[in-house]
């Protein structure tokens, strides 16, 4: 028989923590996600040029689309993310919620940084654009850092979790948060101290990465073993 500790709904005494299933905080979440991939559109602009300007102009905002292309991506993978690390989640506690919401605040400060770059490229000078750089950076360490307490909680309250799930999971989800932090903050300084343009490679290719690594390379192993001469539809 479960104990009132383990079921949703219930307090937990020991904490103090409120239980509950995890409907709530996917709903808000995923309504946050979208709201932000909106925010970043709106920095899409129609131009205004005379006559037979247009096609110089479009070419013109080449880093708004460059920061729009690379921090949708980014919106998107910590979505998904978002969404294979609650699919092993069974109820929430107070401190979960928590944690969820520092991931949130920090994704919602990407439509931000994303504009910051996009305009010092566009029309600000190496300064604005170092600045601008090291900024979207310090965005992606703060986002990673969350993503680690997230895991971090979850992997120390196995209580929260639907059956076997593996530790493994939470292992090699933390080493990719770790990655992200350390990678972040390189591109940042790269960006400083080198250059603006190999920062702005790094961080189109980052989400890139952690998209094709969603789930801790779970889907990738999957598709290989799938694919695997000799495999079984």
């Amino acid at each position: 028989m479960d104990s009132d500790r383990d079921r949703p709904g219930t307090a937990d005494d020991e904490a103090g923590d409120l239980r509950s299933d995890t409907s709530r905080a996917i709903g808000f979440s995923d309504a946050v996600f979208a709201i932000i991939i909106t925010i970043l559109v709106l920095d899409l602009r129609t131009p205004e040029v005379p006559p037979g300007g247009l096609l110089r102009s479009l070419l013109d905002e080449w880093p708004v689309y460059l920061a729009y292309v690379t921090s949708y991506l980014y919106v998107a993978v910590n979505w998904l993310n978002h969404k294979g690390t609650f699919h092993r989640v069974r109820c929430t506690d107070r401190r979960l919620n928590w944690v969820n919401l520092g991931v949130l605040f920090s994704v919602a400060l990407l439509p931000f940084a994303t504009a910051v770059l996009s305009s010092a490229v566009q029309h600000g000078d190496r300064s604005d654009e170092r600045v601008a750089v090291v900024l979207y950076g310090l965005v992606g360490v703060v986002l990673s850092v969350a993503w680690l307490a997230l895991y971090h909680h979850l992997s120390r309250h196995r209580d929260l979790l639907v059956p076997h799930v593996s530790p493994r999971f939470f292992a090699v989800e933390r080493l990719r948060a770790v990655l992200g932090v350390v990678s972040y903050a390189v591109a940042g300084l790269v960006g400083w101290l080198v250059s603006v343009p190999v920062a702005l490679v790094v961080f189109l290719l980052l989400p890139l990465f952690y998209g094709l690594s969603s789930n801790g390379f779970y889907d990738l192993r999957r598709w290989s073993r799938r694919h695997r001469p000799g495999a079984r539809p």
